[in-house]
């Protein structure tokens, strides 16, 4: 039996037409949405089990337009991958590299500062910086990084380390979570990304991630980010091991976490990529799938202001079509990107800005330019302005 709802004004929607489905299970989450009520973890599942994405992407983009309108945001930015010596030997990752193997690398110091400046001519806003586990480089490595560049570059944003790595350098340095942060914070971090997140779920990351801390340690590591006035992006890699129970449990325990701290900025979903890894027997995931991804985290991460489609997994097409589906995000230039390159994004290394403000007008929607905490960023030829 076919469903319809047609969204009232009095709810803030900004819909032009009414809601219709022949799948009886998403009518109920419709009216919560519409609403704009919480929606329930058998909601979750309901969700990822139907086929019908064109419902669920009317009730993102319900979401999305009713938050945002047309806006949809990107930035200027340059990746920086310091090393790829890690300790870990995770499944999922064609990235990390064993000490003194073929590919290994790790940049000195003026390396890394020399990395940056190479992509700043375009008045780059962030710096997005993460990297291996190293078994050798001290805390004080990634201080003097942080603060190099905070000295050489000071109105850019440092996004820097995951939730794994402070993990990681905090067990190395001997330090709490909480003082390996707020050192970090002192030398210049602006803000965390929100990787190694993977799956919460246990049974799956010891087959994916068996290396890493576990789920509970990630969000403990975030919450104290947040406490002490950090904000983060969170993440979920998905399309590997896990089924939906796991994707929805994932959810819901970055949603609980966000009630209580407010300092997740992002929900990105990571397509995984196998190529290259310990797990290339499996299928890459579908165009559907990376869409209604983008759409289930928009209605189920109610109090997460920001859904990013990230071009360099998704393609830049799957992402542009994301705009209509729930994301309101871009990401950005990057310049150079090397960890999912090594699991075999095809996507191009970088953009320029000009091609990324195409792909949102063309998509019906408005660009706007960002900083990392969602200012708008006004620009002339060479320099650029930051509306605080």
């Amino acid at each position: 039996m076919s469903s319809t709802l047609q969204a009232s004004a009095s709810a803030g929607s900004p819909s032009r037409h009414a809601f219709q489905t022949d799948d009886a299970r998403l009518g109920p989450i419709a009216e919560k949405v519409v609403a704009q009520e919480r929606l329930s973890f058998e909601d979750g599942l309901a969700l990822y089990r139907s086929q019908d994405i064109l419902a669920i992407g009317w009730l993102a983009n319900h979401v999305r337009e009713r938050m945002w309108g047309n806006t949809t945001f990107f930035n200027v930015n340059r990746h920086i991958n310091p090393t790829n010596v890690c300790v870990a030997a995770c499944r999922l990752c064609a990235f990390g590299r064993k000490k003194d193997t073929e590919g290994a690398y790790t940049m000195a110091l003026e390396e890394a500062w020399q990395t940056a400046a190479s992509g700043y001519s375009e008045a780059v806003t962030e710096f997005h910086i993460v990297g291996g586990l190293h078994p050798d480089l001290p805390f004080q490595y990634f201080l003097d990084l942080i603060a190099g560049l905070k000295e050489r570059f000071p109105q850019v944003h440092l996004k820097a380390f995951t939730m794994v790595e402070v993990a990681f350098l905090a067990k190395r340095a001997k330090l709490t979570i909480r003082d390996t942060l707020e050192r970090l914070k002192s030398a210049g971090v602006d803000s965390l990304p929100g990787g190694g997140a993977e799956i919460f779920n246990e049974r799956v990351r010891r087959v994916i991630c068996d290396h890493k801390i576990d789920g509970d340690q990630w969000l403990q590591t975030a919450q104290i980010a947040h406490e002490i006035g950090l904000k983060s992006n969170c993440t979920m890699l998905y399309g590997h091991v896990e089924n939906e129970e796991d994707r929805v449990d994932h959810l819901v325990r970055l949603r609980a976490l966000q009630d209580q701290t407010g300092g997740f900025q992002t929900f990105i979903p990571l397509a995984f990529h196998p190529d290259n890894t310990p797990l290339k027997h499996l299928p890459k995931t579908t165009g559907m799938l990376d869409i209604k991804q983008i759409a289930v985290g928009r209605l189920m991460l109610d109090n997460v202001p920001h859904i990013k489609a990230y071009w360099q997994m998704l393609t830049a097409k799957i992402a542009q079509i994301s705009l209509r589906f729930g994301a309101d995000d871009l990401d950005g230039t990057v310049v150079e990107e090397k960890i999912y390159h090594d699991a075999g994004a095809t996507t191009p290394q970088g953009m320029r800005r000009q091609e990324l403000e195409r792909l949102i007008r063309e998509a019906g929607r408005v660009p706007v330019e960002r900083d990392t905490l969602y200012r708008p960023v006004m620009r002339t030829e060479d320099s650029f302005t930051v509306a605080v």
